[in-house]
């Protein structure tokens, strides 16, 4: 059986009404560990990523035994169920902030219709590389990309990275 070859997708998907949820690093690290797993199970390929407060951005490919609309559906799905339940866990007054009350769910996390643009040349890639570790500088949060935990800066910048389900991109 001949499997479909998927490029590289920028993907960018926002935290409902660009509400700060993200900023505690436990909601971070619910992205990235779902992001791990993905990569663990041989879904997607990871080429970089940040975690903002209110918005991630990841340069992904699917591997050509999934699909990207799966693969994208079951990482929003997944890190929303994470979090609901944490926040009804441990701080239900932040939850009914999200409540939604729409026909298939209650409360909504993430905003519909995330954003996912192939990347077709080596220089978008880059140019997109170079914007999302420029996101948090540009955010004030540090001066320099590599120093914001929560971005795979490190890797591009100096060789070294806090994630190991993040690969360098090569050239082709």
């Amino acid at each position: 059986m001949d499997y479909p070859i998927y490029y590289p997708a920028f993907f960018t998907a926002t935290i409902l009404e660009w509400k700060h949820l993200l900023k505690p690093d436990k909601y971070k690290a619910i992205v990235t560990e779902s992001l791990a797993f993905l990569v663990k199970e041989k879904r997607i390929q990871v080429f970089g990523f940040v975690i903002m407060s209110n918005h991630i951005h990841v340069i992904w490919r699917c591997m050509p035994t999934d699909s990207p609309s799966k693969v994208q559906l079951s990482f929003m799905k997944y890190t929303a169920q994470l979090i609901i339940k944490d926040l009804r866990n441990s701080h239900p007054q932040v939850l009914a902030h999200f409540i939604v009350n729409a026909k298939d769910r209650k409360h909504q996390i993430w905003e519909r219709n995330p954003l996912s643009i192939e990347i077709r040349s080596n220089d978008v890639m880059f140019q997109k590389l170079e914007y999302i570790h420029q996101n948090p500088v540009k955010a004030g949060l540090c001066e320099e990309a590599e120093a914001y935990y929560f971005s795979s800066a490190k890797l591009y910048i100096n060789g070294s990275c806090n994630w190991d389900f993040v690969e360098r991109w090569e050239a082709y």
